[in-house]
């Protein structure tokens, strides 16, 4: 009788024992030191992040080609267009499948496709982007209407120098990639409206940026967006840079607005990525500033609806148009104002004149059939017909048949772009106070018997 009761005593403390166990693994599951801050994070943006793939054909352009053509005729054959594949990295900011990415992994593509963490793939358009800010908007061409995971952007000056950051990507398409590392440096200057984005004005992390993860997201321990991964230093070790949020948001919110869409005077530029949607600067003037908003505003409705996203917003004034008043309510402080405006074309109000007003220039759009009429090829931006004499720009050296591409940055011409070329010139130096300068960048045609050759350079002009 002892054995057996000492067996069962025993087996009784080994049932014991396993309970303990069972209970041990089940509170270990429910805090397993593995899910720390940073899986978390991941685990949130992670559906978030994209490959993006560019399919890119590439002319040869042979300088005997023309001549072979006319001596062989047909047995002569033509060597057709290659096909590149450039590899990146992208985070969608919106449900509806807005990707944001670096301009330069897709500025010279002709086919954009994208790649989500869980393998389904979709072409993408491209909307927007500049190489001035290296920042771009895709579209995932999306027929079933699909919604997707979006990420959060974080506060513009929300960042503390040594804290944890992650910097994620999908790269070569292969799936998710993540590194850690710590904010090393902020922005080493302050905002600038007239240069292209630096180093100085970049977020440094020793998170591995690998190739491959340009134009992935950087973020916090919260898995909010803080900047998008740019550059890696090749001649130092541990040593990435990112796009901060705060440039991040300035670009999209001067990217995607309805004057870069269709052409309309809005005037106002919108914060991305804060609810309630934040207007983060007015025009002098515009029918954002003659309607009486301010900056700081808070918009907490548009036609009657309440705007979740800022992609959404800027669609409903685009389809206002300019026969159709905009309705918007607004907080400021603790009071709620209605305010009414209507959207004006603007070329009806940065037209030619104004850009003579301002620096004594006679400009007119470069056209294909202008372009070709007086021999300048593909060339496109704004020409200059005349300058007034004793003009700022005539004492900058500005000559008449120069062609105008970038004012402060801004390229006065690409594919999509609504307007006339002119028009944002006249914008950008509609902008400038009396004594401010422009830096334009302009290409200067000279003849050498039967040929035209090009030379650029930069000129900086004083408004009046």
């Amino acid at each position: 009788m002892k054995p057996v009761r000492m067996k069962w005593i025993v087996g009784g403390l080994l049932l014991g024992a396993s309970g303990l166990v069972a209970n041990a693994a089940t509170t270990v599951s429910a805090t397993d030191v593995r899910r720390d801050a940073t899986v978390e994070a991941v685990q949130r943006v992670m559906p978030a992040v994209v490959n993006i793939r560019t399919e890119t054909i590439v002319e040869r352009r042979d300088p005997f080609e023309r001549m072979l053509q006319e001596f062989w005729g047909p047995y002569y054959r033509q060597r057709g267009p290659e096909t590149t594949y450039s590899l990146g990295s992208g985070v969608i900011i919106d449900e509806d499948g807005w990707v944001l990415t670096n301009f330069h992994v897709v500025s010279r593509a002709t086919k954009v496709f994208v790649r989500l963490a869980d393998g389904k793939e979709f072409e993408a358009e491209r909307v927007v982007g500049t190489s001035f800010t290296d920042v771009a908007l895709l579209k995932i061409t999306n027929p079933k209407g699909e919604k997707f995971t979006a990420i959060k952007f974080a506060a513009d000056d929300d960042l503390l120098l040594g804290e944890t950051v992650i910097s994620l990507g999908n790269p070569f398409g292969l799936g998710g990639s993540v590194s850690k590392g710590i904010l090393s440096s902020k922005s080493r200057r302050p905002p600038t409206e007239s240069e292209p984005l630096e180093v100085e004005d970049w977020l440094q992390t020793d998170a591995a940026i690998n190739p491959g993860n340009s134009g992935g997201p950087l973020v916090n321990l919260r898995g909010e967006l803080i900047g998008v991964s740019v550059a890696v230093y090749r001649e130092g070790q541990g040593i990435g840079f990112a796009i901060p949020v705060r440039r991040v948001s300035a670009a999209l919110a001067e990217m995607y607005s309805p004057e870069t869409l269709k052409s309309l005077w809005f005037g106002a530029r919108v914060r991305p990525g804060v609810f309630p949607l934040m207007v983060a600067s007015v025009q002098p003037e515009s029918p954002a500033g003659k309607a009486g908003l301010r900056a700081g505003d808070q918009i907490v409705e548009v036609n009657g609806r309440i705007p979740k996203r800022f992609i959404e917003f800027v669609r409903e004034l685009v389809a206002a148009d300019t026969s159709n008043v905009v309705a918007l309510a607004i907080q400021r402080g603790t009071e709620r104002k209605p305010v009414n405006l209507r959207l004006v074309r603007e070329s009806s109000f940065f037209n030619s004149d104004l850009v003579r007003k301002k620096i004594g220039l006679v400009v007119e759009e470069l056209t294909p059939q202008l372009a070709a009429h007086l021999g300048l090829g593909e060339k496109r931006g704004v020409i200059i017909n005349d300058v007034d004499r004793d003009s700022p720009a005539a004492r900058a050296g500005l000559q008449k048949n120069m062609i105008i591409t970038t004012v402060d940055g801004q390229v006065t011409w690409h594919e999509k772009q609504p307007a006339p070329s002119y028009v944002p010139v006249a914008k950008a130096l509609y902008a400038k106070a009396r004594g401010e300068k422009s830096q334009f960048e302009v290409i200067i045609p000279r003849r050498r018997g039967p040929y035209i050759e090009f030379q650029q350079a930069k000129v900086e002009v004083p408004v009046r």
